[in-house]
């Protein structure tokens, strides 16, 4: 049975092969050796020391193929006081500032996504394509990738970054406004958009489709002095049609504007079918069979992503992979007895 806090996770291991291995057992550390071997690339997310301490740390791994990128995922990083602190997404989105300056005044705000969880496996990602590439260009000498949670937190929000260390003030949380008028959160009609007149050709734009060309500043410290003019101004205009009226006619005058939706509409809207950013699990012996999950945030031109294979349970296929690494049926047995795979 797939508990129900467990489903939102599905669709983070679709098309995988799982092997489960018991790392405190020498048997199980030298599957994994064996494994790592044939690797181009290892990824663990342990406390930092934690592989070293199994003898499966980046130097004994590197002296074994020397060609493996191995990523070391962790809260702060593999050197520091905090090394060895263990966090997750909202303890890192606390620690780093980021809700403090998310949310109004003195109420921080946690972001509704773990943002620092995907931003980190996103940077992962990108590091070890990077690797990867100058392995190529470079000889084949693989490399130590250390990614740390709170470093991607501080890469989120680099440009409050740069600002505090320019002026020395910390940003305030602002909720949905922002320092011009023309980007930001108003109340329609019935109910609330979003509208993003970024530049000055922009905000010109909305203040000429609006029929208030006297609002149209020439340079952006006007607009920042005007704000609280402007945003009146605007909230004015906004609450006398329907966020759909207006989402239609600013887009058509080429300001971004867009009803602030909840999922079910995201999931109805047909830009979200055209992309087919949304595929069924396919397999029959699974409990989420046909379950609906996110497949890319990108597509290739020849080689298009897709959910083929249910996430499956946790070593589904240990015996299958460790045929693979040369283990025979009797090895496998002795194993299981001694608790190193299941």
């Amino acid at each position: 049975m797939i508990l129900a806090w467990a489903r939102p996770l599905c669709h983070r291991h679709p098309t995988k092969k799982t092997l489960a291995l018991d790392l405190k057992t020498e048997a199980g550390r030298e599957a994994m050796k064996r494994l790592i071997a044939t690797a181009d690339v290892f990824v663990e997310n342990y406390r930092p020391g934690a592989f070293d301490d199994l003898g499966l740390g980046y130097e004994e791994m590197s002296k074994l193929n020397p060609q493996l990128i191995y990523c070391s995922i962790s809260a702060f990083g593999s050197t520091g006081p905090r090394r060895e602190v263990t966090a997750y997404d909202n303890i890192i989105q606390g620690f780093s500032g980021m809700m403090a300056m998310t949310g109004y005044g003195d109420k921080p705000l946690k972001s509704g996504a773990p943002v620092v969880d995907y931003a980190t496996g996103t940077t992962a990602a990108f590091a070890i394509s990077t690797a990867l590439f100058q392995r190529e260009r470079e000889g084949g000498k693989g490399q130590f990738i250390d990614v740390s949670m709170l470093e991607v937190a501080m890469i989120l929000y680099s440009s409050h970054i740069t600002s505090y260390m320019w002026n020395g003030k910390h940003p305030e949380a602002k909720g949905n406004t922002y320092p011009f008028a023309t980007i930001g959160c108003y109340e329609a009609s019935d109910v609330p958009m979003m509208i993003a007149a970024s530049n000055l050709t922009q905000q010109k734009a909305l203040w000429t489709a609006l029929g208030r060309e006297d609002m149209i500043k020439m340079n952006n410290n006007q607009r920042l002095d005007s704000h609280a003019e402007e945003a009146a101004v605007l909230a004015s205009i906004i609450k006398t049609q329907t966020a759909d009226y207006w989402e239609e006619f600013l887009n058509k005058k080429r300001v971004p504007a867009a009803r602030i939706r909840r999922m079910e509409e995201v999931m109805a809207d047909p830009q979200v079918a055209a992309r087919q950013a949304i595929q069924a699990l396919s397999d029959p012996n699974s409990q989420v069979n046909g379950l609906k999950v996110p497949v890319s945030a990108f597509k290739l031109s020849s080689s298009p992503a897709e959910v083929n294979k249910a996430p499956q349970p946790v070593g589904a296929q240990s015996e299958e992979l460790l045929k693979e690494l040369g283990y025979s049926e009797q090895e496998i047995a002795n194993m299981r007895k001694q608790g190193a795979t299941n």
